[in-house]
C-alpha cells in the first residue's frame, strides 16, 4: 500500500501548478504572443517551469503509488505528460513555442479536472 497523505500532497501541488499555467495561459490568443516580446517569453519561461514541475510531480506519484493509480484515468496521456518535463528540460532551446502553446490551449483545463477528481476520490478512500 502506498502513502495515501503524500499521494494527496503531490497531487495538490499538481493541480496548482495546472492552475497557475491556467492563469497565466489566460490572455495569450496564439504562440506568436509568446516569441514576440520579451514579456511574451517570460510568460513561456513560467509556463515552461509549471510545466516541468508536473511532469516531475507525475513521475513522483506513480512512483510512490506503485504505478496503480494514474492508469485508472485514463483521460489525461500520462505518458506524453511526463515526457514533456524531459522535453522542456533537455532541449529548452530548441522549445516549440506552438506545441506548448498548444498544450496548454488543449491538455491542461482537462488535467486539471482530472487531479481535482483524483484528489476527490482519494479523499474518499
Amino acid at each position: 500500500m502506498y502513502d495515501k497523505e503524500l499521494a494527496l500532497e503531490i497531487l495538490s501541488q499538481i493541480y496548482q501548478a495546472a492552475q497557475t499555467i491556467l492563469q497565466r495561459f489566460g490572455p495569450i490568443k496564439s504562440a506568436n504572443e509568446f516569441t514576440k516580446s520579451p514579456e511574451g517569453m517570460e510568460k513561456l519561461d513560467s509556463i515552461c517551469m509549471q510545466l516541468i514541475v508536473i511532469g516531475e510531480s507525475l513521475k513522483n506519484f506513480d512512483k510512490v503509488t506503485d504505478r496503480s493509480l494514474l492508469q485508472v484515468y485514463p483521460q489525461v496521456d500520462w505518458k506524453s505528460a511526463k515526457a514533456l518535463r524531459d522535453i522542456i528540460s533537455h532541449h529548452y532551446f530548441k522549445l516549440d513555442a506552438e506545441a506548448i502553446y498548444e498544450v496548454c490551449r488543449n491538455n491542461i483545463d482537462e488535467l486539471a479536472r482530472t487531479i481535482d477528481q483524483m484528489i476527490k476520490d482519494l479523499s474518499r478512500v
